[in-house]
């Protein structure tokens, strides 16, 4: 009989273990891919500054642009949150498209290497943290889930283990674009 209660009590503590290894995994797959936005942040603050020095030998009245730029870079660099951070990315690759189309007015710029280049990396750039940013929200939900659902939430309450947050879309990219072809066909 004490063999039996024994056995059962060692059961439950593997299942136990497991639980919190598993809960333990998830959580560090969240940290995990959010380090992998936060690189691929750095990565783009990075070679904002070699991208603003290109275009203010061109476009000297833009300041304001490159001014708002910088700003939104030290923004991204001081955030405390991966929700303050994405924001101030957001801002970030607006204001960093806008060089890009200000930059239409410049023919000298657009042929300039240097400029060609870093638009090249900073669109990589972007393309890997709208990536990493679908990465993040994927692993997290998977975490989020293991909190809800039984057996686990139980380990997860005793532990004080905590939901992690979604990287949300900001408004202005769920709006859907107007196109407009009615000049088109006259």
């Amino acid at each position: 009989m004490i063999w039996i209660i024994l056995g059962i009590i060692v059961v439950l503590v593997l299942i136990v273990v497991g639980v919190y290894n598993g809960l333990v995994k998830s959580r560090m797959q969240t940290r995990e891919a959010w380090s992998q936005i936060d690189v691929q942040l750095k990565r783009r603050n990075d070679l904002i500054p070699n991208l603003i020095e290109t275009v203010k030998g061109y476009a000297k009245y833009e300041g304001d642009t490159l001014a708002k730029v910088t700003q939104l870079r030290q923004q991204v660099a001081q955030a405390t949150s991966p929700a303050e951070a994405m924001a101030a990315s957001d801002a970030l690759s607006r204001q960093v498209a806008g060089i890009f189309a200000v930059a239409e007015n410049y023919p000298d710029l657009k042929a300039n290497t240097n400029f060609m280049q870093l638009q090249e990396e900073l669109t990589n750039t972007e393309n890997k943290i709208s990536y990493a940013r679908q990465l993040y929200n994927s692993v997290t939900s998977n975490y989020n889930v293991k909190l809800e659902t039984f057996p686990t939430n139980v380990i997860a309450g005793m532990f004080g283990f905590r939901q992690a947050e979604f990287l949300q879309v900001p408004e202005e990219e769920k709006a859907v674009p107007k196109v407009d072809f009615s000049g088109l066909g006259d």
